[in-house]
């Protein structure tokens, strides 16, 4: 059959994208979406579009009921000259399409890839690579190629170096290759910039590279985009970009995610070509799966809009014709795309058992993200707001609000768009618009079919939810181990050190704004993590039809409801949920009105609170009614719809305080376990008889009935799977499989008269007993509920494997109805069910009819009857066979062979299907229990290796789970768990258990890990903390299933946090609880990143060879723990922090008692010989990342051991850390329980805990000096462990030769030192005591100059700020947490600030908790001005003479270009700080290597007069210690002259003894620095 367009014969499949029809197969992309097939299909279309105007806009007369109206004037019968015109030029949309039919494939595109076949992607993909390997710039795709192998042994900039001189011009480039010549060379230029700031210098050692790239230097007036590369990428970069119409050189994310991808099989079209499964990257820049991934999703999501862009014209076109029919059929049309947009997302998985799908948020923030900066802050972001799909949905969804952060950067995304998009969009959101066309239709079937695209891609079970739940656990992570801020963290940042929380707050904002025109604004008034699993999600009227027998129990215990929606809209597919607003049943809320003598009250309007007003206008917005109208609901609706059973305590204690004294709410309060089987009427009529019929109604009084809404709250919704699968357009019923639940009447609500047991809530109302059927039917609120991990697979060749339990059955009622009544599906149908008897047996007619009819398999296994049915695949039926009552974990058992096929992967040689679990969770258990066995006797060697295989289909999801479970009654009396218990089971280590905090209880989650629909990692982040908090945000805690389910791994309360009347213990609390997070943070995270370069061997290998990815990850891990003080987030200014308030709680009490100097400890411990030996082995480390790279692999084992040997030494030191705050934390309880007995002690017990507190922060200050002693007995060089030990040492010996550093006996001896400028050499006489003291008042100063660092750079305009030199008598000023430029930002600030990376390598987690812990420092010290003055015991002396002594080196400087600069105070001359001494040149590798190798330096030390010439004040060259109070008996200067004694310097200290050295030595008054009096020298 020829083509009708080209002529060609088909010849099985097209060109991607192609939409001929007359050859397409069922199979076909086309099918899927509704367009017309077979061989007339073509004719058909153009036929459609060959009308006149007057059929499209005068098809008939007027109805004579319209002409009537027009007596006078009847012009407006006449259509307007606007629509006239419309309609003969065409729909804007559809002009737009055609214009780029006919001009992109001529052009090659050069306006933007936009087409009625191929939609939003590329026609063919392979078309623009094959067309620039034809040209001199295949150069270019050739070098991109190789980038995963270069980057992996540190050659890509000399690689880029040798490439020849290709201009971008049309005699060089033709225009069909443009697309991969800016795919390609943009890489290239983003890939210089990432190993310019990633070469090995960024980490302990910093400046500039000693290699020496040339051909680099650009022209005079260079733009910033292309500052610093190459020029023969550069000049072809900017030629091509301006032929592609872009005013500047960038790269732009479709580039990298649509048109940098290539087809694995052309012939693998369903239901389309563009999925990551069939995909590769073309270009892979680190060749990383979480690269892979997202880039190829992105790609997916518009392979799979294929049909969107034709889709949306033909809208408009319907619009125009005002059609509503036609428009009802394309909406349903785009409806099927977009739902699958989620799911697309979704395949992004952090569980390392996923394979492919696998993406590492430690890689992926560590490189992909870093390379994705813009190459300027004026360009485009790499952000998916950049990608068409979203673009074209938020205009064709008529997005009207864009002020939030991501709306402002979305309008700024689309002005950099290709033009082809950009006309598409002003064509569907400027001209005929079809949202506010079905608005004004009041067609309620076309406003459903729009509300249900809107949830799809918008809700908080669409797209966009999916997508913001996702970023919030991987953003979790790679916030903690890498410096990334992504799309909301650009915006703003969280103060509390959780800049994920921020951009999941961001994103929630970015939502709203698009619910704008669907929603009301109570209702956004609310995140929407708020309103899943709330009455928010029920948006349609429905009322119940019938309710059938499905099996043969008189009682219909299980029932099928059948609900009319016809005329809803409502539309649904397999495996979705029908959410059921519910009726309460007349006898609860008889009890309720005799109680209360309601009865003539029941259609009375009662006055509403905050909670029913809500309610109400969600009622009216849903009938589109006026919600602007003041809300009413009788006493009826509020007793129908509210919350009545069972009790719980809240809703008791609400009756108590109205009623007060009553013995019989009393002893319900006491009940021990929650909540109580009963209801609100039970409650009220056991209370009726403790009070006087007066009191009673003063309680309940009938004249004010404000009470009942705060008693009565509004009902949440119950959710039950939908059993059938309509193939009409739209669905005219829905069917639900419902069993009663019953529940047994707590004894002490029964009523000697009353039932035993009462019915569930909501299963009794719908599938009520058979004789209460004839109850009056109402309108019910329904909605869809869309669950993602529980879809059909969209292949017909997929297998699938049904385990059901009784009313399990349910959802796979609606499965086998859409795969056995659809055409092509040859995958297998197998369906396992576990049942009572064949009285209970569930649909057995429907049932043995697809049996017999050869379409589906099915093992059925009676739990209490021996007449069984075993399945004869011969005869294709099920046949009766006497047999012992089983269980559903023996028929699996009994067709292991088969079971266990399917769990094994493709990948393995299995059958990889797809399994469905649907039941209780006993049910669950039962059947994992026999695929193991199944698993164990079949296929699996060891039960391990059956554990792996089904962990694997968990991980790819292959297998799907809808597990229920009874909510378990809570009982008082269960174990309380301290946060100290909590925090030690984190699950790090092998074979560990996991313990999560959730809002007061504790659970083992451990068995639930293989499990997690998320993976492990996620759950991992929270092990062993409260994250109740990431509960709530994630929509966790308002979804019934996740805490149904969570209540199975109960295993105790936390106990609750003590009470304090003494504000001062609280903060103590608050502030040791806040550092046992972050310790038990810190462990997690380490856990992370330790686990990945442990375990990965990929990340260690490239194709046989040793690679740098995985020494540049580990030198960047170590370099960020070690810069500084070490672990900057534990022993930075949060450690100070504590410190600070021990130390005054203790002096404030007893101003003699001694205070160990736990900063001095960490700061001598960072800078001892040990920890300046380990800094240089890590320094040595970064040479091989890209300058000695080729040398890597003579030392592949010695890097290896000291990787290992190394991280597994920081996890044992953190678990240390841990161990000891912990014991510290216990302090506090015991001293909650004295506090008790003797409440006047709490001034005693404030200091007894401070000095027990102190005593464990000196315990963790002296670990960290054995951690570094350990740590400095690591060497990095061990020839012994070399596959050729001869060739290491030789490689050894060349590389000190090269550095000089083999001469160093030749040399004068001189200090181990990192730092760039450092004082002349000079030690300690005496070695230092760990048990030294400091004065209160060095410990302040020392705060001072912590909060100093934090101070946020002046404002131009304004003064510049100065350091704090001396505590003003207002107290200090407050200082602000970490101070990114905020909401004036674009995502281009911050992806370029991700890419440099923040100072001292710290991840924006450790950045902000050390800025907010300064914050508090300063509050705290204001708070207490009036006592840390009366602390003061120094007289009035010179500041700059104080501070020559205590300070060093000062609180802050200005640098060379007047900018402000923090310094470090806790560095010592001895310490890796380069910082602490303002430079004099840039820094330099070489020097820093030369200097730990022994030689001197290259420069001498600044002298006094240099120093005045700096403008810094003149200060003795003696070692000074970096922290006020770190001093020791004697310290020798370079004059041979001694210092000050101890008791000499405690009583030198500054005026009003907090003032701290400045380095711009400013005075009020003078611009000169003062110098210190003579006489103290």
């Amino acid at each position: 059959m020829a083509c009708p367009s080209s002529g060609a014969t088909w010849s099985g499949y097209g060109p991607r994208g192609c939409a001929w029809l007359g050859g397409a197969t069922q199979s076909s992309s086309q099918t899927l979406y509704g367009a017309p097939q077979g061989p007339d299909a073509f004719n058909t279309i153009v036929e459609k579009e060959k009308q006149t105007i007057v059929e499209v806009l005068l098809p008939e007369a007027p109805s004579r009921e319209k002409t009537n109206t027009m007596l006078n004037n009847a012009d407006s019968l006449n259509p307007p000259e606007l629509d006239v015109l419309a309609f003969a030029l065409g729909a804007p949309a559809r002009r737009v399409l055609d214009r780029a039919d006919q001009i992109g494939p001529l052009t090659g595109w050069r306006d933007g890839f936009l087409s009625t076949k191929a939609g939003l992607c590329p026609p063919d993909p392979n078309a623009a690579p094959a067309a620039l390997a034809l040209t001199p710039g295949r150069v270019w795709s050739d070098l991109c190629s190789r980038l995963p192998g270069l980057i992996a042994r540190g050659r890509v900039r000399e690689a880029i170096l040798q490439l020849p001189q290709i201009d971008g011009s049309p005699e060089t480039i033709p225009d069909a290759a443009l697309w991969a010549a800016v795919v390609c060379l943009g890489i290239l230029a983003s890939i210089w910039r990432y190993e310019s700031a990633n070469d090995g210098h960024e980490g302990i050692v910093k400046g500039a590279s000693k290699e020496q790239f040339y051909n680099i230097a650009g022209e005079p007036d260079e733009e910033p985009e292309t500052k610093g590369i190459p020029r023969n990428v550069v000049i072809p970069f900017r030629q091509v970009c301006t032929r592609l119409g872009r005013p500047l050189p960038y790269l732009s994310q479709s580039d990298v995610g649509l048109h940098n991808y290539k087809i694995r099989d052309p012939t693998s079209t369903y239901p389309y070509i563009a999925r990551v499964e069939n995909m590769d990257l073309r270009w892979p820049i680190f060749n990383d799966r979480g690269e892979a991934m997202f880039l190829l999703c992105m790609a997916e999501s518009h392979g799979l809009f294929t049909p969107g862009p034709d889709l949306m014209a033909r809208c408009q076109e319907r619009v125009m014709a005002k059609d509503n029919d036609g428009l009802l059929v394309e909406l349903i049309k785009l409806k099927e795309v977009v739902d699958q947009l989620g799911y697309v997302f979704h395949k992004i998985s952090v569980n390392p058992r996923s394979g492919e799908n696998f993406a590492n948020p430690t890689f992926w923030g560590q490189g992909y993200a870093k390379f994705s900066a813009p190459l300027s802050k004026r360009l485009p972001a790499l952000s998916g707001l950049f990608l068409p799909v979203f673009q074209c949905l938020d205009a064709f969804l008529m997005r009207t609000n864009f002020d939030s952060f991501l709306g402002i950067e979305s309008i700024h995304l689309r002005a950099w768009m290709p033009l082809n998009i950009r006309a598409f969009l002003a064509a569907i959101e400027n001209h005929y618009p079809v949202v506010p066309y079905i608005k004004q239709s009041g067609d309620p079937r076309l406003v459903g079919v729009l509300d249900a695209i809107v949830e799809s891609y918008i809700g908080e079970r669409g797209f966009m939810g999916t997508h913001r739940y996702k970023v919030y656990g991987f953003l979790e992570v790679v916030a903690k181990t890498g410096r990334v801020e992504t799309n909301g963290g650009a915006g703003a940042s969280d103060d509390t050190g959780r800049p994920w929380r921020e951009v999941h707050k961001t994103l929630a904002a970015s939502m709203k704004e698009r619910l704008e025109p669907y929603r009301s604004k109570a209702l956004l008034e609310r995140e929407p993590h708020e309103m899943r699993g709330t009455y928010d999600e029920c948006r349609f009227w429905v009322k119940i039809a019938s309710r059938t027998v499905i099996d043969d129990d008189p009682v219909r215990s299980t029932g099928k409801i059948t609900f009319d929606v016809k005329h809803s809209g409502l539309t649904f597919i397999p495996g979705d949920r029908l959410a059921i607003m519910l009726n309460n049943s007349w006898s609860d809320i008889e009890a309720i009105v005799d109680s209360l003598g309601l009865i003539d009250y029941l259609d009375v309007n009662a006055p509403l609170n905050a909670a029913w007003k809500r309610y109400a206008r969600h009622e009216t917005e849903c009938s589109h009614g006026n919600v602007d109208a003041e809300p009413r609901m009788t006493v009826r609706d509020i007793l129908k719809k509210g919350n009545i059973a069972p009790l719980t305590k809240n809703m008791v204690l609400s009756v108590h305080r109205r009623v007060k004294a009553s013995p019989f709410i009393q002893r319900v309060l006491e009940s021990e376990a929650w909540p109580v089987n009963g209801s609100l009427g039970d409650l009220l009529i056991g209370a009726l008889g403790d009070f006087t019929e007066n009191i009673w109604n003063t309680a309940f009084s009938l004249d004010d009935l404000s009470w009942l809404p705060e008693i009565v709250l509004p009902e949440i919704p119950r959710t039950y799977s939908i059993s059938s699968f309509p193939f009409e357009l739209m669905p005219e019923t829905i069917d639900l499989t419902v069993s009663r639940a019953q529940h047994e009447i707590d004894p002490l609500l029964r009523r000697p008269d009353g039932p035993k047991v009462r019915g569930g809530v909501c299963s009794s109302f719908l599938n009520p007993f058979p004789n209460d059927d004839g109850q009056e039917e109402q309108k019910v609120l329904v909605g869809v509920s869309r669950p993602l991990n529980f879809q059909l697979p969209l292949s017909p060749a997929a297998h699938v494997v049904m385990f059901a339990g009784g009313s399990g059955i349910a959802p796979f009622r609606s499965f086998w109805q859409a795969r056995l009544g659809s055409e092509g599906v040859i995958g297998r149908n197998v369906l396992f069910l576990g049942v009572q008897s064949r009285q209970k047996f569930l649909y057995k007619h429907e049932l043995r009819q697809h049996v017999l009819n050869g379409k589906l398999e099915m093992h059925v296994a009676f739990s209490r009857d021996k007449n069984g049915l075993v399945y004869d695949p011969i005869r294709r039926d099920l046949v009766d066979k006497k047999m012992d009552e089983r269980y559903i974990d023996a028929a699996i058992v009994d067709e292991g062979a088969s079971v266990a096929d399917m769990i094994i992967s493709t990948k393995l040689g299995g059958l990889g299907g797809y399994m469905f679990v649907c039941g209780s969770i006993s049910l669950y258990e039962t059947v994992i229990t026999g695929i193991r066995k199944a698993l164990y006797k079949y296929r699996a060697v060891t039960k391990n290796g059956a554990d792996e295989l089904l962990a694997q289909a968990f991980a790819e999801r292959r297998f799907m789970l809808d597990v229920f479970m009874t909510p378990r009654a809570m009982k008082v009396n269960e174990p309380m768990i301290p946060l100290s218990e909590l925090s030690l089971h984190t699950g790090h280590r092998e074979g560990s258990r996991m313990w999560l905090g959730v809002h007061g209880s504790v659970y083992d989650v451990t068995d639930f890990l293989p499990i997690h629909p998320g993976g492990t990692l996620i759950v991992a982040a929270s092990a062993g903390l409260d994250c109740s908090d990431t509960f709530d945000e994630v929509g966790h805690t308002s979804n019934p299933e996740v805490m149904s389910l969570l209540g199975k791994y109960f295993i105790g309360y936390l106990c609750p946090t003590p009470t304090f009347h003494s504000a001062e213990l609280t903060d103590l609390y608050n502030g040791w609880t806040d550092y046992l997070r972050i310790s038990v943070e810190a462990l997690t995270t380490m856990s992370f990143e330790v686990d990945t370069l442990i375990k990965d061997t990929q990340l260690w290998f490239s194709g046989g060879f040793l690679s740098t990815h995985a020494i540049r990850k580990f030198y960047q891990l170590q370099s960020r723990l070690l810069t500084h003080t070490g672990f900057p987030v534990l022993f930075g200014t949060k450690l100070q922090e504590l410190f600070l308030k021990l130390s005054f709680a203790i002096a404030n009490n007893d101003d003699s008692s001694p205070l160990p100097d736990i900063m001095g400890i960490v700061t001598h411990a960072t800078s001892s010989p040990a920890a300046i030996k380990a800094k240089k082995e890590i320094a040595e480390l970064g040479e091989f990342v890209t300058n000695q790279a080729t040398q890597a692999p003579a030392f592949e084992g010695s890097i290896i051991k000291f990787t290992r040997t190394v991280l597994e030494l920081d996890v044992s030191f953190l678990e240390k850390i841990r161990d000891e705050i912990c014991a510290g934390h216990d302090a506090f309880h015991r001293v909650a329980d004295v506090i008790k007995e003797y409440p006047h002690k709490e001034s005693q017990a404030l200091h007894k805990i401070s000095t027990v507190l102190m005593s464990y922060l000196q315990r963790i200050a002296e670990r960290v000096d054995s951690f570094y002693n350990d740590l400095g007995a690591q060497s990095l060089y061990n020839p012994t462990v070399e596959a050729n030990p001869a060739k290491a040492r030789w490689v050894n010996i060349r590389r000190r030769v090269k550095d000089r550093s083999f001469f160093v006996l030749t040399k004068e001896k001189a200090s181990l030192s990192l730092d760039q400028d450092f004082r002349a050499a000079s030690t300690f006489e005496t070695k230092r005591s760990k048990r030294q003291s400091v004065s209160f008042d060095q410990i302040l100063s020392s705060a001072v100059s912590s909060v100093n660092r934090y101070q946020p750079p002046s404002r131009p305009g304004r003064t510049k700020n100065r350091t704090i030199t001396q505590i003003p008598e207002e107290g200090l000023p407050p200082v602000p947490p970490l101070q990114p430029q905020h909401r004036a930002r674009r995502l281009a600030d911050a992806h370029i600030d991700r890419a440099r990376g923040g100072e001292d390598n710290n991840t924006s987690f450790d950045d902000r908790i050390m800025a907010k812990a300064a914050n508090r420092m300063s509050q705290f010290m204001q708070s207490r001005m009036k006592d840390i003055r009366r602390l003061s015991k120094a007289p009035e002396l010179s500041l700059d003479h104080a501070m020559a002594m205590y300070g060093g080196n000062g609180g802050s400087h200005q640098n060379n270009d007047g900018e402000y600069s923090p310094v470090d105070h806790y560095s010592s001359s001895g310490s890796s700080d380069e910082s602490s001494l303002p430079p004099s040149r840039p820094h330099s590798r070489q020097a820093s290597l030369d200097r730990l190798n022994g030689a001197p330096k290259t420069s001498p030390a600044p002298s006094r007069s240099a120093s005045l010439a700096r403008g810094l004040p003149p200060v003795p060259m003696s070692r000074a210690p970096s922290i006020a109070g770190s001093t020791t008996s004697t310290v020798r200067t370079t004059s041979g002259r001694p210092s000050m004694t101890r008791s000499e310097l405690h009583a030198a200290t500054f005026s009003r003894k907090l003032s701290v050295y400045s380095s711009t030595g400013s005075v009020s008054g003078g611009d000169k620095p003062p110098v210190p009096p003579k006489s103290h020298w």
